[in-house]
């Protein structure tokens, strides 16, 4: 027993002398550290801006803004702006997408929405407001009607499904389609000061026929729909017709209707059906399609902003859409037609200040944007991408060309007036027959030889 004490003191011993020396050499550490800390801040200070900045969002494509300006590339992004931004569409969305009662999903990826009728974005104009869609007008004297015979000829009735009665379909708006717009603040609307007269100055080119000098109170055509080539994501290709009242300042009224292939509204490269409105020289006021208050659709069969299919191709099977504008005679509302009688919808005569009584002008043809983003002429085609000359089954054309008096009577056109901004890109030449009345084939293919 006294062995095994004096072991056990033994071990005790030991244990307290290692406590002691770990004790002393802890105390020397401490000493040291202490002495040394002050030093070792710069290099955290320094660590964690490394650290902060590595971590910074950087942009490395340009991106647009509001204005319209593309940014440069690497520029410090500002989450605070782009949510701004994002939520402005989004509330605009919201106002513009109205509640359906039915959804189909067109095979060329559109969404079409079935809205009440007196839901649509027309009637959220305060002169609007709390109305319904007129009943149909009378058409003009010489116009033969086939309503319930016409095919809508678009993509989306392909699926077999329609939208009820009592609805109207329009075409979904998405995030993804405002976000392609040069400007938020622009979406839906034309540049300014695009017409005819100022085409030369800011790339719009047209070639169109045109009759002036009197009071019109409508326009009819059948417009040959093709796919012509776009070059540049901002450009577009169209063909249509157009009322137009007023100078070419600051109070032109316009109402147009036709085909076009527009990227930039669409996200594709497929011709459809538009409408667009101004009355102000396309500044402020108007749209395309149902994009704001205006237009009032009444036809639950048409989806103004949707695919036309069929479409022509060269040297085969030729398509085309007829079209007609006119005034109705009993309320003054403006009144479109597609097809061979499907009667779309109006604007209401009070959208208008010149156009409130009769057009000064009517103007069919093709139009393209010629942005020269490569720093030479686009190649961006109009009509069928062929001259004139080429002829039927190669060039594009408009046929049985009228217009309205002030009597409501659809008249052939007199007088008529030819203009191509630049005819080595695109032309254009008048017939006239029996058969197709007065007509016109028209287009190009931009970018040529002659049209450098």
């Amino acid at each position: 027993m006294s062995l095994l004490c004096c072991y056990f003191r033994r071990r005790q011993l030991q244990c307290i002398q290692q406590q002691q020396t770990i004790q002393k050499h802890s105390s020397k550490m401490a000493s040291f550290t202490s002495h040394y800390r002050p030093s070792l801040i710069p290099f955290f200070v320094v660590f964690l801006f490394v650290v902060s900045f590595s971590l910074t969002p950087v942009l490395s494509v340009p991106t647009v803004s509001d204005s319209g300006h593309r940014r440069p590339a690497n520029q410090t992004f500002r989450p605070r702006k782009e949510i701004q931004k994002l939520k402005r569409i989004n509330d605009y969305l919201r106002k513009i997408n109205k509640p359906a009662v039915k959804t189909i999903q067109s095979p060329d990826g559109d969404v079409i929405d079935c809205v009440l009728s007196h839901l649509q974005p027309a009637f959220d104009h305060p002169d609007l407001k709390g109305q319904k869609p007129l009943d149909p007008p009378e058409r003009p004297k010489g116009h033969e009607s086939t309503e319930t015979v016409t095919e809508s000829f678009q993509q989306w009735t392909n699926s077999g499904e329609s939208c009820p009665e009592g609805t109207v379909p329009i075409r979904r708006t998405t995030e993804r389609d405002v976000l392609r717009a040069s400007s938020f603040r622009r979406y839906g609307r034309k540049p300014t000061r695009h017409v005819r007269r100022d085409s030369s100055a800011n790339g719009h080119e047209h070639a169109v026929v045109f009759v002036n000098g009197e009071q019109y109170y409508g326009a009819k055509a059948n417009l040959n729909v093709w796919s012509p080539h776009v070059n540049d994501a901002y450009e577009f290709s169209l063909s249509q017709v157009w009322v137009i009242s007023g100078s070419f300042g600051n109070d032109l009224n316009t109402i147009e209707a036709g085909w076009q292939v527009s990227p930039e509204l669409y996200g594709d490269n497929y011709p459809r059906f538009f409408t667009y409105w101004t009355t102000d020289a396309y500044q402020a006021t108007g749209c395309y399609n149902l994009l704001c208050s205006g237009f009032v659709q009444t036809n639950n069969r048409i989806a103004i902003g949707a695919a036309i299919s069929p479409r022509s191709s060269y040297n085969t099977r030729q398509f085309d859409i007829g079209l007609m504008v006119w005034k109705d005679p009993k309320h003054g509302h403006w009144w479109l037609e597609f097809g061979s009688g499907l009667l779309v919808g109006y604007w209401p005569a009070f959208l208008f200040s010149h156009l409130r009584s009769h057009a000064n002008m009517i103007q069919f043809g093709g139009e393209i944007v010629n942005s020269r983003s490569s720093g030479y002429h686009t190649s961006t085609q109009m009509g069928s991408g062929h001259f004139a000359e080429e002829g039927f089954g190669k060039a594009a054309y408009f046929r049985n060309l009228q217009t309205v008096d002030w009597d409501n009577n659809l008249l052939p056109l007199n007088n008529l007036h030819l203009l191509a901004d630049h005819s080595n890109c695109y032309d254009i030449r008048q017939g006239r027959n029996n058969v197709w009345g007065t007509y016109f084939y028209y287009g190009g293919p931009g970018r040529n030889v002659k049209c450098p």
